[in-house]
């Protein structure tokens, strides 16, 4: 068993034009008092991290990671969401995704593409000189207009969306390896890694790459009616970055899991800040500790009701109170004897 790491705290949803959200000294001074012990990074905020110089420059590694720490603060990993999610992209979402593409690339999916996967491997060798083993993504997604079957999908369509989608990924994946960092892929609606079964059809199409795990999120289980527990079961080997992060389903006689096309808190399914949603954290904690994985419990704060502040404010707290530090010990060893074989015979009757 493990202690899971933590509190931690995404940044990427209290980035603001104003103090002390708008700068990295800020944040980290923010995140401090509030109780926090680590970041997660959004790489597609400027200036948080400036991936360019963190993929060629060591030193400015050191600098950053330095500065982070003496607020008592560690990374525990970057993201490349954004990025991630424009690796790959079918047309009809592409006017939409362009808004996370620079200026040089819009309006150009090829370029795009290209673009999101040099900028992936960058931030896998930034990861490396920052010391960080594992990175938090999206899949993007070339299937996901067909995921409620009409008309009918055409025979060989997804066994072929997953072959390019892991086509795509592959020099990222062995560029991830060369650096020795995990991919961590958010099981997430609107991408192609969206469940258990679509995860493991991309891990066979990549050939069981072990760089290809998973980032946990029950939240999106919710709003899929996923036994998000039973999850954890399956696929505890490849967790290895832990978002915690609330939500609820409250189906009613006008809506359900594909929500009206309203708007968050009009939806059945919705996220809220931790505590005030449906999920069972205790469970949770205690399947990742009891099967030992090595993650940080990192808030992502998405809530269509409580403020950011009140939510950045309790969530330190919730994920405290919920970290188990694994025991080293057996209850009963007060009762125990030491090894004896004969005696171990005489109990057997042998």
């Amino acid at each position: 068993m493990k202690t899971i790491k933590g509190p931690a705290v995404f940044l990427a949803q209290f980035v603001d034009g104003q103090p002390p959200f708008n700068s990295l000294d800020g944040l980290c001074k923010w995140a401090s008092g509030l109780g926090y012990k680590g970041i997660q990074i959004p790489t597609w905020e400027s200036f948080l991290i400036d991936l360019d110089k963190a993929a060629e420059s060591q030193d400015y590694c050191d600098e950053l990671k330095e500065k982070i720490n003496s607020y008592g603060l560690e990374i525990t990993e970057l993201s490349t969401h954004l990025q991630g999610q424009l690796v790959a992209v079918h047309p009809a979402y592409d006017i939409m995704f362009d808004n996370f593409a620079p200026d040089a690339v819009k309006n150009n999916p090829k370029a795009r593409t290209a673009w999101a996967v040099e900028t992936v491997k960058k931030a896998a060798t930034a990861s490396r000189r920052l010391g960080i083993k594992a990175h938090a993504t999206f899949s993007g997604a070339l299937l996901w207009h067909t995921w409620h079957p009409w008309p009918q999908r055409p025979p060989g369509l997804v066994e072929l969306g997953f072959e390019e989608l892991a086509k795509r990924w592959m020099p990222i994946l062995n560029h991830f390896d060369n650096e020795g960092v995990d991919v961590c892929y958010e099981i997430h609606p609107g991408e192609d890694l969206h469940d258990g079964d679509t995860f493991e059809r991309f891990l066979e199409a990549t050939g069981n790459h072990k760089r290809v795990n998973i980032l946990y999120d029950p939240s999106h289980f919710v709003l899929q009616q996923l036994d998000y527990i039973t999850y954890i079961d399956h696929y505890h080997e490849f967790i290895k970055s832990f978002h915690v992060k609330d939500s609820e389903f409250n189906p009613t006689g006008k809506k359900g899991a594909f929500g009206g096309y309203n708007d968050w808190g009009d939806r059945a399914g919705r996220y809220r800040s931790l505590g005030d949603g449906q999920i069972d954290f205790k469970t949770i904690f205690s399947k990742l500790t009891q099967y030992g994985c090595d993650v940080w419990a990192v808030m992502e704060w998405e809530c269509c009701i409580k403020s950011p502040e009140q939510g950045a404010r309790e969530g330190a707290k919730f994920i405290q109170d919920h970290i188990i530090e694994a025991t080293t010990k057996t209850f009963d060893d007060f009762a125990g004897a030491e090894t004896d074989t004969e005696k171990l015979k005489k109990i057997l009757g042998l």
